[in-house]
């Protein structure tokens, strides 16, 4: 493989390019990723995380790279310089569709199109000049865009599992570049020791058992930086201030309505709220929405007044707990007993597996978390399931969520014995109806 130029990166020193991969970076597309900052809000609490979706995307590049040259080294029969291109574009696009604010405008897209930053990303890849360029290299922008998500059943499960698994080159890229940038130490890892102690186990990507502490260091550090970064009270409040903002105002000025790719890519941090800035203050979603985007760009943020920490096994729990429906219906409960408007009260439930969840595409059944560790018995090689050999990550096992109320500093007191005495009526697992 033949590299052209490299890029200056702080977590790497430097990222070696080809011809091809500059060519996407080229393209307004690939550019629109410099103005969507990774983290959306948290720059307001931890002031260097102005970091973008634009080289932590290079950053999954050279890490999927890495990846790919280790296990074809280890394993020369599945060895195909074609094929290392092919993983180095899918590691690069795989937040292409990826909208302002990162995954808060993906809670927005989700709520009103039922649509995610995948299928956005199959739009931006096949309907694009990135198909064009992308197809000089042999290979289809379907193929690309089915990779970039791990999801191309035409490739073994291993490649995917790259892009898409419970170690992939995403996660090995964003937990030190986020602790870096937000200037946290939760989540340096030992990426190299990962990655060098990968292994194939019918044709699944495994750990060895001599790497098991890495492994473990790896699954701490992304719960770690969950409570301290992504589930910060004061980031979440800003989340929530965006995404409610855009919410409010998303059929008036379109965010959500987009037809083609180019109105997708006229969509940014910048772009977004430049429109809700200046729209008219004729209707109260209008004025609540530019009252809640001054408050994010001047840091006067909403202020929480009551939390309740949850940890849950199932697996549906994941999901009831994101449901719109359960976060309205206890908002008017709190509004009403405050004696505020509905509007006045923003509840944040954010939820996420303790674990790397990935369910399995290919057809198999398993509990998504299915993480191989490849030990020794009597000289041969056996798998072991990661829970039997390591009781830290047995103890993960399950979904960690928040319940947090949060509203303007002015109706703090009100809002804070208005939420003591809903949420202390009964346990909160009683308001979640199965």
């Amino acid at each position: 493989m033949k590299y052209v130029a490299e890029i200056r990166d702080p977590i790497y020193r430097y990222i070696h390019i080809t011809d091809v991969e500059r060519s996407v970076i080229d393209t307004p597309v690939f550019q629109r990723l410099r103005r969507i900052k990774q983290l959306a809000g948290a720059h307001l609490t931890y002031p260097g995380a102005v970091h973008t979706r634009f080289l932590h995307s290079l950053g999954v590049m050279l890490t999927a790279s890495k990846i790919f040259s280790h296990l074809t080294n280890y394993y020369p029969e599945k060895a195909n310089e074609d094929e290392l291109q092919l993983i180095r574009l899918a590691g690069m696009l795989h937040d292409i569709g990826h909208g302002p604010f990162s995954h808060t405008f993906e809670e927005v897209l989700s709520e009103k199109r039922r649509m995610t930053h995948e299928e956005v990303a199959s739009m931006l890849i096949s309907r694009t000049e990135i198909a064009d360029i992308v197809s000089k290299t042999g290979f289809t922008a379907e193929e690309v865009s089915r990779l970039s998500i791990g999801k191309d059943s035409s490739r073994s499960k291993w490649v995917n599992q790259i892009i898409s698994s419970y170690f992939d080159a995403d996660i090995l890229d964003y937990l030190p570049r986020d602790s870096f940038f937000t200037g946290v130490e939760y989540g340096l890892i030992d990426s190299e020791r990962i990655i060098d102690s990968m292994l194939l186990w019918e044709d699944s990507l495994a750990i060895d058992e001599a790497a098991l502490y890495a492994l473990e260091s790896l699954f701490i550090a992304r719960y770690m930086m969950f409570k301290a970064v992504y589930f910060h009270r004061t980031v979440r409040a800003a989340v929530i201030m965006l995404s409610r903002a855009m919410l409010l105002v998303d059929d008036a000025v379109g965010l959500t309505g987009f037809r083609d790719p180019e109105e997708y890519v006229s969509l940014d941090d910048y772009s977004v709220i430049q429109r809700i800035l200046s729209m008219g203050e004729a209707t109260e979603e209008a004025r609540l929405a530019k009252r809640l985007v001054t408050g994010y760009l001047n840091r006067s943020l909403l202020k929480s007044v009551f939390e309740i920490m949850m940890h849950h096994e199932d697996p549906l729990y994941h999901s009831l707990i994101s449901r719109p429906s359960l976060r309205g219906s206890l908002e008017n409960e709190i509004a009403e007993e405050a004696d505020l408007a509905p509007s006045l009260v923003f509840l944040d439930l954010p939820s996420v597996p303790s674990l790397p969840y990935h369910p399995d595409y290919s057809g198999e059944k398993h509990s998504g978390f299915d993480i191989k560790i490849i030990g020794r018995e009597n000289s041969e090689r056996m798998p072991k399931s990661v829970f039997d050999v390591s009781p830290m990550v047995q103890s993960l096992k399950g979904f960690m969520g928040l319940a947090r109320v949060y509203t303007f500093p002015e109706h703090r007191e009100k809002v804070f014995k208005a939420s003591k005495r809903i949420f202390g009526e009964r346990p909160y697992s009683f308001k979640i109806s199965l």
